[in-house]
C-alpha cells in the first residue's frame, strides 16, 4: 500500500444503546466519544441506531408480507396478465 494515502484502520466500540449491546472492532470511522472497553482500554465509540440486537429480522419479529394479497390486488386494479 502506499504511505499516507489510506484511512487510519483501528478498533473502535459500535453501540447500541437500545439494545444495550456494543461490539468492538475494527474500523476507518472515528468519533471524539470514547468508551472504556472490558480489558481496561480506552476506545472510541460510534452509537448506532440498529444493530444485529435490535433489528426485527435478526430477533425474529419480522412481519410477514403478503405477496398474494399484493397480487390479487394489482390483478384487480390492472386486470389479469394475459396468457403468452
Amino acid at each position: 500500500m502506499k504511505p499516507g494515502i489510506h484511512p487510519r484502520y483501528e478498533p473502535v466500540v459500535f453501540r447500541d444503546k437500545v439494545a444495550d449491546f456494543a461490539i468492538l472492532t475494527r474500523s476507518t470511522a472515528t468519533s471524539d466519544k470514547t468508551i472504556d472497553w472490558e480489558d481496561g482500554t480506552t476506545y472510541p465509540v460510534i452509537d448506532v441506531e440498529i444493530s444485529s440486537a435490535s433489528h426485527p429480522f435478526s430477533t425474529g419479529q419480522a412481519r410477514v408480507l403478503d405477496t398474494a394479497g399484493r397480487v390479487e390486488r394489482f390483478e384487480r386494479r390492472y386486470g389479469p396478465r394475459e396468457a403468452r
